[in-house]
């Protein structure tokens, strides 16, 4: 770890420190997954628009082969984790609240694994401009891996429209039992650093911090001797608490630099992009190596499964499949999360399958309860532990009251809904889920004011419209009227005229 400084910067405002409950899934090595008999691919993998199928039912696909693009709006396209026949393209269950289905494409593997002939392999991408190296980043399906899944490239256009100072590579896993992150900086760390160093490149820029937490001393270890291999100066290890939530992209900034993410902003806005380390090592497989985004490592952990492990999986690979790899069910599971304790969702059925943002899979002996809830005793405990500095208790009262304008300037946008006022609370107020709910009334108020506004610029336009065309109407019966007017006047005229020269010519004949 000598190629690079390693430093443990301060305390985060609020948090906490849980238990990692990791150590069951990092002792044995990164398990790759077999080709199951059967993919189910969600056309929505990514924030934005669904992605449009462009393949048929009945057509065979390979192994990396596009099989649904976007419209040309915020998406990310999807590609084919393994070769097989399409067999369906129907709504299938999804790790959604509520347990809503999806629109998915299903494909029955056939085994062979075969891959379609790869794209040019870029081996020296420093001969590509910026502009170019991001359009090939969008070509390959690649999102945002710590969740948020944002459309990479799409998220790089944005930022490199401001000043940037900082990359970021994000390797926090501060939320208990998720541990894929670690397993992959220990086992892909060159990966890890090949990709920071394409970032680089897209973005213009030549600093970058990996950040990574004080009790991953192994993968900290292997970042470093990987960037001792390439004597890469510009890429900083930097060390940072195991404090939740230090892993939001907001935190992390403020972490590793020291500067606040403004209110209702982005890191841009402070000179910073943030990338998770998962998303480095995939932009590096598909642009040096013409790999896809069809494969991802992810935790299937807890005390509902045998034998909790870390697996490098094809994406539409099932629960239940991976599961099975963890050595299947104990007698005692009870309840399945996708995701995290602190931030994952709840789902009824194993048949969900694992998509671009499946980082953990989670199964619990004993369901999660949150108590009996009790009258607010304003103790102040929220407050405290808050690491966007809410007032969480009052931000409590306005949401029972529905008071949007108060909800709105005591900062309830700025929740990033970590959970941490809920474990603290002694009346057992599920306050996360309340400010869920008032945030979801805030947006469907903001979309119906939007609604209403536009539906009031469309009665104003219509309303001048109206009156525009009633004026040319005016004006052309005005215009109308005047050359009748002349016209007349013009024939009288000729008539006058006439008669008066009739009139001089009979007294003339007359003399």
């Amino acid at each position: 770890m000598s190629a690079a400084a390693t430093y443990d910067l301060g305390k985060l405002h609020g948090g906490l420190r849980l238990p990692s409950e990791k150590e069951v899934s990092t002792t044995e090595k990164i398990l790759h997954a077999p080709i199951p008999d059967q993919l189910v691919l969600p056309l929505t993998q990514h924030v934005g628009n669904p992605s449009q199928p462009i393949i048929g039912i009945g057509e065979r696909v390979l192994k990396g082969q596009l099989i649904a693009n976007t419209d040309g709006s915020l998406g990310a396209p999807i590609h084919a984790p393994s070769s097989g026949k399409i067999v369906a393209i129907e709504p299938w269950p999804v790790s959604r609240r509520n347990g809503e289905t999806a629109p998915c494409i299903i494909i029955e593997c056939d085994g062979n694994d075969q891959a379609i002939e790869t794209a040019e392999i870029i081996v020296d991408y420093t001969k590509l401009d910026p502009d170019s190296l991001l359009h090939k980043i969008m070509q390959g399906g690649i999102v945002g891996l710590g969740g948020a899944v944002f459309p990479t490239a799409q998220k790089l256009m944005q930022a490199i429209t401001a000043p940037l100072e900082h990359l970021i590579l994000n390797g926090i896993e501060c939320e208990p039992y998720i541990s894929c992150d670690d397993m992959l900086m220990r086992e892909y760390a060159a990966d890890v650093i090949q990709g920071a160093q394409i970032l680089m490149h897209a973005l213009s820029l030549s600093q970058c911090h990996v950040a990574v937490e004080s009790d991953k001393p192994e993968a900290l270890i292997a970042l470093g001797e990987a960037l001792a291999q390439i004597d890469e100066p510009r890429i900083v290890l930097k060390q940072v608490p195991s404090i939740y939530p230090s892993g939001g992209e907001d935190q992390l900034v403020q972490l590793v630099t020291n500067k606040e993410v403004p209110s209702g902003g982005l890191p841009t806005d402070v000179g910073c992009v943030v990338q998770n380390v998962g998303t480095a090592a995939a932009i590096n497989r598909w642009v040096c190596h013409g790999e896809p985004l069809i494969s991802r490592v992810t935790t299937i952990t807890g005390h509902g499964v045998a034998k909790p492990v870390n697996v490098l999986a094809r994406i539409g690979t099932t629960i239940a499949d991976i599961v099975t790899l963890a050595g299947g069910y104990t007698e005692h599971a009870r309840q399945l999360i996708i995701g995290g304790p602190m931030t994952g969702r709840s789902v009824s059925t194993d048949r969900v399958p694992l998509v671009k943002a499946s980082n953990c899979v989670l199964v619990l002996a004993d369901e999660i309860t949150q108590g009996n809830e009790r009258p607010c005793i304003r103790c102040g405990e929220c407050a405290e532990v808050c690491p966007i500095q809410l007032l969480p208790q009052q931000l409590y009262w306005f949401a029972c009251a529905d008071n949007e304008a108060k909800l709105r300037k005591f900062g309830l946008i700025d929740c990033i809904e970590c959970g941490c006022c809920d474990l603290v609370c002694p009346s057992h107020i599920p306050l996360t889920a309340d400010f869920r709910m008032a945030k979801g009334r805030m947006r469907e108020l903001a979309d119906e004011k939007a609604r209403a506004e536009r539906a009031k610029q469309r009665f104003e336009t219509r309303n001048l419209r109206i009156r525009q065309e009633q004026e040319q109407r005016d004006k052309e019966l005005a215009n109308q009227k005047e050359t009748a007017r002349l016209f007349a006047t013009s024939k009288i005229k000729a008539i006058v005229d006439r008669a008066r020269k009739k009139s001089t010519d009979d007294q003339d004949e007359e003399q």
